[in-house]
């Protein structure tokens, strides 16, 4: 049985479909988060889909980046969706009004991107592969993103679109208040991070998973004593 046929494997390029065409659409700057985790969901998963054809397996490559990749494009979607959007919905966009083009690549890297990675990542294999020590490492790249962006402010002056959100900009409300954004969103990229380690977790109790290897006992053979 060829790896060709199994749905993982169409799913997954699926994923490199919609992380494309939102990144090839999109007019804005590398320096957003959004870009920037829809840039590593891309690489990992048209990494994933060779490592599948090449090795014939179901299982994709590297279980702890694709829990690191799940979770910024989570980030990505909670973000936009909640804090930039405000729950609006993308959908009136898409078929009416001026920039179409952009709702549409907004839609691919805010909605149908996360939306696709989580279902992988409770769906399929390999299961029960991440562990709670991955999250303070998961954490670093978002946090760097933020600290990285408020340097490049003060040492580059210049630098276009110095402040990509609202929350990392200091200018009106000053540094205390961005460090308390940043405080804020770093206890919710927590509560995020563990969560997504759980649903890797509950994800192996729902679809089987990989199941521990039988003990001695259990496969018959008598046991050392």
């Amino acid at each position: 049985m060829t790896v060709r046929t199994k749905p993982a494997l169409w799913w997954r390029l699926a994923i490199v479909l919609s992380a494309g065409l939102g990144l090839v659409l999109s007019n804005s700057s590398l320096v957003y988060f959004t870009l920037e985790s829809n840039v590593i969901v891309l690489g990992y998963f048209i990494s994933a889909v060779y490592w599948m054809v090449k090795r014939n397996t179901v299982d994709a490559p590297a279980p702890r980046l694709r829990g690191a990749a799940t979770l910024y494009i989570v980030i990505t979607g909670l973000v936009s969706h909640i804090l930039l959007q405000h729950g609006e919905s993308p959908l009136p966009g898409l078929v009416s009004g001026p920039d179409r083009l952009q709702h549409w690549s907004s839609f691919f890297l805010h909605y149908t991107t996360p939306l696709m990675v989580v279902a992988d990542w409770l769906l399929l294999k390999p299961r029960n592969a991440s562990r709670w020590k991955d999250v303070p490492l998961w954490l670093a790249f978002p946090l760097g993103y933020a600290l990285v962006t408020e340097a490049r402010a003060i040492l580059f002056p210049s630098f276009p679109l110095k402040y990509p959100y609202f929350f990392l900009d200091p200018t009106t409300d000053g540094y205390g208040w961005v460090a308390g954004q940043i405080g804020q969103l770093t206890v919710e990229f927590v509560v995020l991070a563990v969560v997504v380690v759980g649903l890797d977790r509950l994800g192996t109790k729902l679809v089987g998973g990989r199941a521990p290897a039988p003990t001695a006992e259990a496969a018959g053979a008598p046991a050392e004593g």
